[in-house]
């Protein structure tokens, strides 16, 4: 009795083995793409939102001149909508970054359950083998059995 099952690799496992999860560095953007990417980076911090509300705040007193429309209005579209469009930033940034981790972590495990099943394939190809060595050793017992009672051997 031979064991017939032949283990095919997913063509996914030999690709996974030479490359590594994506990461933003490694896309490819072009002049306007960097300079995006420098103003981004520079706008997404806190200094830029501390800067953004001392800007804000040098026509404060112009706005509170004007009268409580004239605040508010100062207040919608120059305050909040300058420092939080840096603090709104800051906060993507960091979630960005909290889900990069997430990504690398599930990425890891993913690749450790792989292994695990790799190893549990080795495993039962060692046990695969072990059984096959057993039924031979058994039919040729058998035949002996069968030899000495003097019957013939199936």
């Amino acid at each position: 009795m031979a064991v017939t099952f032949q283990y095919r690799p997913h063509p996914r496992i030999a690709e996974r083995a030479t490359t590594r999860p994506p990461r933003a560095a490694d896309e490819h953007v072009g002049l306007n793409g960097r300079i995006a990417l420098v103003l981004t980076s520079a706008v997404g911090t806190m200094w830029c939102a501390y800067a953004f509300a001392l800007l804000a705040l040098v026509a404060l007193p112009q706005a509170l001149g004007g009268g409580l429309l004239s605040f508010v209005q100062w207040l919608s579209q120059t305050f909040i909508q300058l420092v939080m469009l840096s603090v709104i930033m800051v906060g993507q940034n960091i979630l960005s970054r909290a889900a990069d981790k997430r990504a690398e972590m599930t990425f890891r495990d993913a690749e450790a359950a792989f292994h695990e099943a790799e190893q549990i394939q080795l495993h039962l190809a060692a046990q695969d083998a072990a059984l096959g060595e057993l039924v031979a050793r058994m039919e040729r017992l058998e035949g002996l059995v069968r030899a000495d009672r003097g019957q013939p051997a199936s």
